[in-house]
């Protein structure tokens, strides 16, 4: 089961890949059926091609021949893109662009073309005046307007020439930018080579003048409009400096400069504030002067002892007198006189001692008490201090406010007048990026016009209109040119072409087998033979969608190949509205078809032999009154049996089928009916309604056979002109062509 799966599932494969190929070769075939249809197009129409490349050529030449001579002069310039803007305070290091500036070279080209450039130049070379530049370029009422050089009353005003000028000059100027690179080509065509390089010279040294006027004009107004605005910030930092002054004189507000500010302004404080600082210092110091005067109160004792150098010698000499009085007290009672002498020393010592103490104790004291005095007042004052800084800060909110306006003022002023500076030495270098590198040359030969591109172009364009008149005619021209647009467009098997002959030759040519003519009616009844499977149908119909396309003769040809092959053979001329079959064959036509559905004839009486073996005609006789009814009755259907009683083919000649209801209804009656195109005058259209109406009338149309056809006109090489003509020169000439054998 599995291997059934895979082998479905292969199969399916191939066939979707059979199905991909046999697409893509639909495809192939297609393009390659386009390309083939253009060819044959091409071919077929290629007299009209080469009339409309011929006419295109001769026009060229002409065109060319008559054109007015044209010298051209080519001056190159530079434009270097911009690198600095000098009037930018910041300098040139914010303005750098990128190498490739798409929109600056666009706008120099628009420059280099421009209405003002160009009257500049004309301005510069004086062609406002000059009567010989309107007549060079054609101005026809320039003639009126000067008498010599001289201008006549009533002439347009300079400006209004200035502007034609203008106008001419860009009509003859073209600014070609070379590719990849900075250069510029000018190019001035004109009439006289002298005009044209002087022309490319100016055009080049006044841009350069306009370029520099323009920067220079810029600047200018820049200048003119800083003056005028430092002037106003002038008179702005005077009334914002007196409003300051005044109001700081009002309120009392004195301030100290105390540096610069990040801006570079002059900042102030408040003399107020620096007195609360030092205040606040000096209370810091009492406070502090204040807490050591206390500590030293509190151990007075010992702050005296540490604080008086008195009292340290005092108590060093008491030191040594007490030593000395232990020394004579262990060998002397106390009542010893030198021991009662420095008992006594002693004694005083300690007096003055603590006399020495109480004078520091209160000295300590008195200094405690001038600290704390100190100490309450520095504290007085700067709280007074701190209510005059919150006043002086109230007061200062307005002033600060007119502070700011100073500076910003200030730094206006000042940032305006750098640019002022910088734009006057900008102004005054004079910078110029734009330079010619190639003066223009006197031109010696004429750039135009040239034959060989006139004539290139002519081709060209012959090549398109005849393309295009070659398809376009094939489009409108719905006639049957080609054996192949029978069975593509009309839907029916083609069962041979006969090829056009003249009318003086075609009996001639139907008489003798080896023409070609017969050769074609030959290959036709062989084509009939295959065309049923029966063979070679016995009852035949040759009819057309209208008259003189050929079937007559079809029906004469036929009946002879047919005579020819030992068939008996009979003609029936069945157009019996306009007979003619009685022409072709130079017999009566007394008596006829028409007389026999009538019954005014029999058989026999209308039966006219014609000359030739195993061939007898049948005229169609007189008009009768009413043909489709004769036709549609069943003594034609008779008429028809008896015949095929008595020969081997009935050929009958029908009417057209347009308009006339005759051929569908011998249709009707026979084997199988031949429709007759005569080529390139048949409408594919008209051949259409007319295969229809048969095809309604259920009429076996066993095809259809191309009448007058010129092989040389055909789309597709058929061979058919060696075909009728194969072996014929040796044949002329005496002598045989070699036996070939399939």
């Amino acid at each position: 089961m599995n291997q059934i799966i895979l082998n479905d599932r292969d199969a399916g494969i191939l066939t979707a890949n059979d199905r991909d190929l046999d697409l893509a070769g639909r495809g192939e075939r297609s393009a390659s059926s386009v390309i083939i249809n253009v060819i044959n197009v091409l071919r077929h129409r290629k007299w009209i091609i080469l009339s409309a490349v011929a006419v295109a050529l001769a026009a060229g030449l002409v065109v060319t021949l008559l054109m007015t001579r044209e010298y051209s002069a080519k001056s190159v310039v530079e434009i270097q893109r911009e690198t600095g803007n000098f009037t930018a305070v910041r300098g040139a290091e914010e303005n750098k662009t990128s190498t490739v500036d798409q929109e600056f070279y666009q706008t120099q080209y628009g420059l280099l073309r421009a209405q003002t450039l160009a009257e500049l130049v004309g301005r510069n070379l004086g062609l406002q005046d000059d009567p010989a530049f309107f007549k060079t370029f054609g101005v026809r009422d320039a003639a009126d307007w000067f008498e010599g050089r001289r201008l006549k009353p009533g002439a347009p005003s300079r400006e209004a020439r200035l502007r034609m000028v203008g106008a001419i000059l860009l009509e003859n100027v073209s600014v070609q930018p070379q590719r990849l690179s900075r250069l510029i080509d000018i190019v001035v065509t004109t009439p006289d080579p002298l005009l044209s390089q002087r022309i490319a010279n100016t055009w080049v040294s006044s841009f350069i003048e306009m370029t520099l006027n323009r920067r220079y004009g810029a600047t200018a107004y820049a200048r003119r409009f800083l003056e005028q605005r430092l002037a106003q910030l002038r008179d702005r930092i005077d009334e914002s400096e007196r409003r300051l002054v005044s109001y700081a004189g009002a309120e009392q507000i004195i301030n100290l400069p105390s540096g610069a500010g990040e801006n570079g302004a002059t900042t102030e404080r408040a003399l107020v504030i620096d007195d609360l600082a030092s205040a606040n210092a000096e209370l810091s110091r009492a406070v502090a002067d204040r807490l050591r005067v206390e500590a030293q109160l509190r151990n007075a004792s010992s702050a005296a002892d540490l604080a008086s150098q008195t009292v340290g010698n005092l108590r060093q000499r008491r030191e040594e007198l007490a030593a000395e009085y232990a020394r004579l007290m262990v060998q002397f009672e106390p009542s010893y006189p030198p021991a009662a002498a420095i008992q006594r020393q002693v004694q005083s010592l300690d007096r003055a001692i603590a006399a020495e103490k109480a004078r520091i104790s209160g000295s300590v004291k008195d200094s405690y008490d001038a600290a704390v005095d100190r100490e309450q007042r520095l504290r007085a004052r700067v709280t007074q201090l701190k209510s005059g800084v919150l006043d002086e800060r109230r007061r200062s909110i307005q002033y600060n406010i007119y502070q700011r306006d100073v500076d910003t003022n200030r730094q206006l002023y000042d940032g305006l007048l750098q640019r002022f500076k910088e734009i006057g030495i900008a102004g005054g270098v004079g910078v110029n990026n734009i330079s010619q590198v190639d003066a223009a040359d006197l031109p010696l030969k004429p750039s135009s016009p040239r034959l060989s591109i006139n004539l290139a172009i002519a081709l060209l364009a012959g090549l398109v209109v005849g393309i295009g008149l070659a398809f376009a005619l094939e489009q409108i021209d719905q006639g049957i040119t080609d054996p192949s647009d029978v069975e593509a467009d009309l839907k029916v098997p083609l069962l041979g072409t006969v090829p056009r002959v003249s009318d003086e030759d075609r009996i001639n040519s139907l008489l003798d087998p080896k023409s070609a003519l017969a050769e074609a009616y030959i290959s036709l009844q062989t084509a009939l033979a295959f065309s049923t499977a029966a063979g070679l149908p016995r009852t035949i119909a040759i009819t057309s969608s209208r008259p003189a396309e050929g079937k007559t003769t079809t029906s004469t040809a036929l009946a002879y190949s047919f005579a020819r092959s030992g068939r008996r053979t009979v003609l029936v001329d069945a157009d019996m509205r306009s007979p003619s079959i009685h022409h072709r064959l130079n017999i009566a036509n007394d008596v006829g078809l028409s007389s026999y559905l009538t019954g005014s004839a029999a058989m026999d009486e209308i039966i006219v032999a014609v000359g030739q073996n195993n061939l007898v005609a049948i005229p169609a006789g007189h008009h009768p009154p009413s043909a489709p009814e004769l036709l549609g009755s069943d003594r034609f259907g008779a008429f028809l049996r008896e015949l095929l009683t008595r020969f081997d083919h009935v050929v009958l000649d029908a009417p057209p089928v347009m308009g006339l209801a005759d051929a569908p209804l011998i249709g009707s009656q026979v084997d199988g009916l031949v429709f007759v195109i005569e080529s390139e005058a048949t409408q594919k259209g008209l051949a259409r309604v007319a295969l229809e109406r048969l095809r309604t009338a259920n009429v076996p149309i066993l095809g259809a056979v191309l009448t007058k056809f010129d092989a040389r006109r055909a789309r597709f090489d058929y061979g058919y002109s060696y075909g009728y003509g194969y072996g014929a020169d040796e044949a002329a000439s005496g002598r045989s062509a070699p036996s070939k054998t399939a």
